[in-house]
């Protein structure tokens, strides 16, 4: 049926059914399964074009409101995608050899890291076996003791040489508790002092320079000790050396023969096998050892903590792991603060200091995704301190640097790493309302160049006859997904009936999925109760009254207070100045419609509209905007050669909260034209509609409500 304006509804026109007839199925099992949400082409396209493009700052913005299945849609739309795409490489953290403050980034072909990392386990755990074993071999011992013997040997030798010089000289050498001491001797016997005077003085000068010459020999001697005890313990050192070498070799060169493709492990395990032959110590300090004798227990953790633990020194700490990836990850992060993005080192307590190493660094959600897609609300995102400023920083750089958000900001005193920076290649997907994108837009200059695609998610979709198809599989899949009862063609069409009733348009179905689906939750319950096994009109209207119901408290105390005359309304007769306005109420996800009575009186006066909610600041902007617009269309209308002789005042009676929407101007002008005119308007009637300056009566909101 045609509707002309200016004629009055038809109340056929009010509701348009939706036919069961129309559907060429009997339920929704028959149906087939629908990855993509209907009637989103425009956001489907723009998420398309935004994963194909391989050019920086390519990230999309999916924008729309909450509830019409954008994170759903979105995270099955990349996994789908990224099955195509290869697996990225795994990333690991090793230890620097050369300053241990930065620990060396490593990246594997995938599932090569906790392989690598058993192996190194496995490698470090029998040279703890193998070192001590050839440090402890005879073979070595020998050698050993053949260098001290020899040092030993070189040092008696020298003294000799001394001591037979001074028997040439009559001078014998005794040990002394203050060290070695020359006296002269007669007849193989020590001169005691009285004797020593005695003898003639060029004698006893003799004698004197003699004792001086031999004991400059017998210093110059001493001094040469720490040179050749440090020669000695050189040439241990490389006997040792050679050892650990020998020892140290057999176990890493298979290792290294496995992984020779890979030429970053490679040099981190030549580089690993000179680092443990020059800490040869850390793998010979048992505790029934020497060198740990009398060190206390907590000395020993200390060490260990400082990088003598052979374990933690080469351990290979893994941050992410590929080996059960079958493609590109996607992945949504719930919790998007600044250490759960970027990745965080940890600390641990020791003797009252925080103390830190490489196998403490944890990957972030930017780690895991990297080389795939990471979705992210945005809502969530912007509640967390310098979140959004860590993100666009590692997109901008494409690198990911791990750090503490107490050193980001310069709150941290203690001891910290610097990891290597791993390079970045990951597509960013923002969810949120368009609130956020706009303002971002407009205030964050950099937004615009690093999400550079937004996919605009419809409020609604336009109702014909391929879209209603499309709804129909889509409910079919959430059904499957769920493992709800199918619905009958009565139960979808009084769905779809449903879902054009929220949308408030007969030619729009609503794109809130979320609502669809839990009706669909819910008349599954009520289907059950009745012991049925297929879904039909009467179980969604049941679910759709049980919502309604309770939610409906207020409507219902409201209602309650209309009747007993509390809250004024009238319906009956006529009154001069007084009309019932529609006002539409939201609490939560409720919306209900309720009777407003307006009033207007005029005096004489000087052509001012009084607008007395906005007089008391209960008027929003809106509210306003629309009682000036009436007043223009008075003063256009019915007085254009002179000043309006009058003063008017209009008020929503009864009403103790925030009023807003210019809805009610097309009321507040029938209410001041009866008040100028004493002319009665009937109380039964209730009217809605805002008017512009030419009084034209403009669509209104809230329809179904109202």
């Amino acid at each position: 049926m045609e509707f002309k304006p200016g004629n009055p509804l038809p109340a056929e026109m009010l509701y348009r059914h939706c036919d069961p007839d129309q559907f060429s199925f009997e339920t929704t099992a028959d149906l087939e399964k629908l990855s993509e949400i209907p009637g989103q082409e425009r956001a489907t396209e723009a998420i398309h074009f935004a994963t194909e493009i391989d050019v920086d700052g390519h990230n999309v913005f999916v924008l729309g409101p909450a509830g019409s299945g954008r994170h759903r849609f979105v995270k099955q739309f990349l996994e789908k995608k990224a099955a195509t795409r290869p697996v990225p490489p795994d990333l690991c953290y090793v230890y620097n050899f050369d300053d241990a403050r930065k620990p060396k980034a490593l990246v594997l072909p995938p599932g090569h890291s906790k392989e690598l990392r058993d192996d190194v386990e496995s490698v470090i755990e029998d040279a703890q076996t193998a070192i001590p074993a050839a440090f402890e071999s005879e073979e070595f011992q020998a050698q050993r003791e053949a260098v001290a013997e020899e040092f030993k040997d070189e040092q008696e030798s020298a003294f000799k040489k001394v001591e037979a010089e001074a028997a040439e000289r009559g001078i014998g050498v005794i040990q002394t508790p203050g060290g070695i001491a020359f006296v002269p001797l007669r007849d193989g016997e020590a001169l005691d002092t009285d004797d020593f005077k005695k003898l003639p003085e060029e004698e006893q000068k003799k004698i004197h320079d003699d004792i001086e010459d031999l004991t400059r020999r017998l210093q110059q001697l001493m001094r040469a000790v720490p040179k050749k005890a440090r020669e000695m313990r050189q040439k241990v050192r490389m006997l040792e050396r050679e050892v650990a070498n020998l020892a140290v070799t057999g176990l890493l060169d298979e290792l290294i023969q496995k992984y020779r493709e890979i030429d970053a492990v490679v040099e981190h395990l030549k580089k690993m096998q000179e680092d443990i032959v020059e800490n040869v110590n850390m793998f010979l300090r048992p505790s029934e050892g020497p060198s740990a004798q009398g060190m206390p227990a907590q000395m020993q953790q200390m060490m260990e903590s400082k990088g003598a633990n052979p374990k933690r020194r080469y351990a290979i700490n893994v941050l992410v792991d590929q080996t059960d990836a079958k493609g590109a990850p996607v992945i949504c992060d719930d919790k998007p603060s600044f250490v759960e993005l970027i990745g965080r080192i940890e600390y641990e307590s020791e003797f009252g200091a925080l103390v830190t190493n490489f196998t403490l660094i944890r990957s972030g959600s930017l780690h895991r995704a990297n080389g795939g897609y990471l979705v992210i609300d945005a809502a969530k995102l912007f509640s967390y301190p310098l979140a959004w400023d860590g993100l666009k920083r590692a997109i901008k750089s494409r690198e990911l640097r791990v750090r503490s958000l107490a050193d980001d900001v310069g709150l941290v005193s203690t001891v910290t790493l610097e990891p290597e920076p791993i390079p970045l290649n990951v597509k960013v997907v923002l969810v949120g309302e368009r609130i956020y994108y706009y303002l971002l837009q407009r205030h964050d200059p950099e937004f615009a160049e690093l999400f550079k695609i937004e996919a605009d998610f419809e409020d609604q979709i336009v109702r014909n006859d391929d879209n209603l198809n499309r709804l129909a599989r889509w409910m079919a899949t959430t059904i499957r997904e769920q493992e709800l009862k199918h619905m009958d063609r009565s139960g979808l069409g009084r769905l779809m009936e449903q879902s054009a009733r929220r949308a408030g348009d007969s030619e729009r179905y609503s794109a809130d999925i979320r609502y669809a689906t839990d009706l669909l939750r819910e008349a599954h319950y009520w289907a059950g109760e009745g012991g049925k096994d297929l879904i039909g009109a009467e179980d969604i209207q049941k679910a759709i009254d049980s919502q309604a119901r309770r939610a409906s408290r207020y409507r219902d105390r409201l209602q309650e207070e209309m009747l007993r005359d509390t809250l004024v309304v009238e319906t009956t007769g006529s009154r001069i100045g007084q009309i019932n306005g529609l006002a539409v109420f939201q609490l939560g996800e409720f919306a209900f419609g309720r009777p407003q009575r307006i009033t207007a009186t005029v005096t004489l006066g000087s052509g001012e509209v009084v607008d007395i909610e906005r007089e008391v600041k209960l008027g929003g902007p809106i509210h306003s905007k629309g009682v000036l617009i009436l007043s223009g269309f008075l003063r256009s209308h019915y007085v254009t050669d002179r000043p309006l002789s009058l003063a008017a005042s209009l008020v929503f009676e009864q009403s103790y909260g925030d009023v807003d929407g210019d809805s009610a101007s097309a009321a507040e002008l029938c209410a001041l034209a009866s008040a100028l005119a004493e002319v009665p308007i009937r109380q039964s009637f209730a009217i809605t509609g805002s008017i512009d300056q030419q009084g034209r009566v403009q669509a209104i909101g809230g329809v179904n409500e109202k």
